[in-house]
């Protein structure tokens, strides 16, 4: 079989999986699957796919019809326009994550400063790898509980080629970390263990459970790293939390009684409070502020 008819093919069988986008999702299926270009794809539909090839993609489009995600497939996920890597061990980066990246870079006045950065729970070390693609002369260190994430986001800032720049170590959030870090990044477990059964397929029978449940009430993560970020962070430095849809009063409170300032919450595209900004002081809050992006994208909390 050809390429062009084996896309038309995986298309079929994911249509009648019922995905929503079968021939999007077939593309990216097979270029994933056999390691092809979007270019290739295009410039090359006579491409002859080989008998071991075949069977990869038929065991790839099985797992997708039976609700593997599509990441989880093709061991990667774009995030912050970087080709990020997965393992077994760590999340698939979403598109809300990406809020993050945008709260940050609103309170940095000057991204051509050297700065620190310290990511707890980097898991793929999405967020870290981001933040240096647009901070040239900032270091970081992601620090990770799962051995599994640590090596997985070492070979991401590798193969990015942040190497020189990251550093990863095992850690149960800021325990026994010292020094002062400009900027503080966490995506930490905020799911309750009640709302499991709620959660789609995709998240709940491939994502780590380490990183997904928070406790009972979705919220321990968030009462170990405030003492964390009283430490760790530096006087006018920066540190923002991604949240659950909902969440954002009770993680505010928890920082606030902690010492911390809190800033206004960053809203993802879907208008959910995604993203809290947390200073030592209001100045690197107020920063933020000047910076707001029109619309709904910040909201107050």
């Amino acid at each position: 079989m050809i390429l062009s008819a084996r896309l038309r093919a995986a298309a079929g069988v994911l249509k009648d999986a019922g995905l929503p986008a079968p021939v999007f999702e077939a593309r990216a299926l097979v270029a994933g699957v056999l390691g092809l270009s979007r270019e290739e794809m295009v410039a090359r539909p006579e491409r002859p796919i080989a008998d071991v090839e075949e069977t990869r993609l038929a065991d790839a489009l099985a797992r997708r019809a039976a609700g593997a995600p599509l990441a989880r497939i093709t061991g990667e996920r774009e995030f912050w326009s970087l080709s990020i890597r997965l393992g077994p061990d760590t999340l698939v980066p979403r598109p809300e994550t990406e809020t993050v990246i945008e709260a940050v870079l609103a309170h940095v006045e000057d991204r051509d400063r050297a700065c620190s950065i310290l990511d707890l729970g980097t898991g793929s070390g999405c967020i870290l790898l981001a933040l240096l693609s647009e901070l040239p002369r900032a270091r970081g260190l992601g620090v990770d509980l799962a051995a599994g994430c640590l090596a997985q986001a070492a070979d991401n800032a590798r193969r990015l080629g942040f190497s020189d720049r990251a550093g990863f170590t095992a850690g149960d959030w800021g325990r026994g970390l010292d020094g002062a870090f400009d900027i503080i990044v966490a995506n930490p477990p905020y799911v309750a263990r009640d709302e499991a059964a709620a959660l789609p397929v995709e998240v709940r029978d491939f994502d780590p459970d380490l990183a997904l449940f928070g406790g009972a009430d979705g919220l321990e993560a968030y009462r170990a790293l405030a003492p964390d970020l009283v430490r760790l962070l530096a006087p006018g430095g920066i540190g923002v939390v991604e949240m659950g849809a909902g969440q954002a009063e009770e993680i505010a409170a928890i920082f606030k009684d902690s010492g911390l300032f809190v800033g206004s919450a960053w809203c993802d595209l879907a208008g959910h409070a995604r993203a809290l900004p947390l200073a030592t002081g209001p100045r690197p809050l107020e920063r933020g502020r000047s910076k707001k992006k029109v619309g709904n994208r910040v909201v107050p909390v």
